[in-house]
């Protein structure tokens, strides 16, 4: 029965194993029953995700708390089915263990849920409640990304070696103890010192997945910028076109004008020649004499 319950709440993530590569999943589960969070949708905001922790952590249920960090975690890593196991089996099993009386989970959480938000939640509580919190923050190291899914895999197997000493001192004498560990294997090494009354939370502390960028051709768009701003154009030091005079500086005389005004000479000298030869001309009055018969021309002698 427990078992089925908590594969169940594990698989909320298979069916939008892919739909958001930046978000992450958040696991909360504890030997303590606690009442169902008002809000129990598998997309959820970070912010939306730590008020519904507080809520739960809010009548300090349990003296132990173990935050699991593990950045670039996704659902595909916890859901279970027949056809994928869960990739991270240990944390599968002590979800499922029979000792757990409420689970709290949600596949994806849109942000990045802080460690020390919860750390801080949960000793507020506590010490509401008058009791002592034994808080211990584990840091795992960054999962591979989605595509490497073999790589991806191979981290999160069970078949790790401890990085770092010193759990069986946990829940001793610190209150806060942060360690640095490998693999799922460190961390069930962790669950399984876990006895009598505890809560353990896993999230994504930082998320450092890529955003999805689109394979396909795109069309590009130019956008053109005005530039608004004064414009200061420089002199250089060396011009000294600025000091000639003017005829030198420009060019009013150019051969194109000295063709126009040679043609324009010759023709009015032609003109003129012309004008001049009319001129010259004399005719007698009377050339200009109606009556040229012979009888005016007897006139005339």
């Amino acid at each position: 029965m427990h078992l089925s319950l908590a594969y169940s709440l594990l698989a909320c993530a298979a069916t939008a194993v892919h739909a958001f590569s930046d978000s992450s999943p958040f696991i909360l589960f504890s030997t303590s029953r606690f009442p169902s969070p008002p809000k129990n949708d598998q997309l959820q905001t970070s912010s939306q995700v730590l008020a519904s922790a507080t809520d739960i952590l809010s009548s300090c249920p349990t003296e132990r708390y173990l935050l699991v960090s593990q950045p670039n975690a996704h659902a595909a890593d916890i859901r279970a089915g027949t056809a994928s196991p869960c990739n991270m089996p240990n944390l599968c099993r002590a979800m499922a263990s029979d000792s757990v009386r409420g689970r709290f989970g949600v596949a994806e959480v849109v942000g990045s849920v802080e460690s020390g938000s919860l750390a801080g939640a949960v000793r507020a509580a506590c010490l509401g409640a008058g009791k002592e919190a034994r808080v211990q923050e584990v840091a795992l190291p960054d999962l591979p990304g989605l595509e490497e899914e073999a790589k991806r895999k191979e981290v999160l197997a069970d078949n790790g070696r401890w990085f770092v000493g010193g759990v069986k001192t946990f829940f001793f004498s610190f209150s806060v103890l942060t360690l640095w560990l490998l693999i799922d294997y460190d961390l069930g090494q962790l669950l399984e010192k876990l006895d009598g009354d505890y809560t353990v939370l896993l999230f994504s502390d930082r998320n450092e997945l890529a955003t999805y960028e689109p394979s396909f051709v795109e069309p590009v768009h130019i956008d053109l910028k005005r530039q608004t701003g004064p414009v200061f154009v420089g002199r250089r030091a060396d011009n000294s076109t600025n000091n000639l005079p003017l005829f030198e500086k420009y060019q009013f005389f150019t051969p194109g004008i000295f063709m126009v005004i040679i043609t324009v000479i010759i023709l009015l000298s032609i003109l003129g020649v012309g004008l001049r030869a009319l001129a010259s001309l004399e005719v007698s009055y009377g050339a200009f004499d109606k009556d040229m018969g012979p009888a005016a021309q007897k006139k005339q002698f």
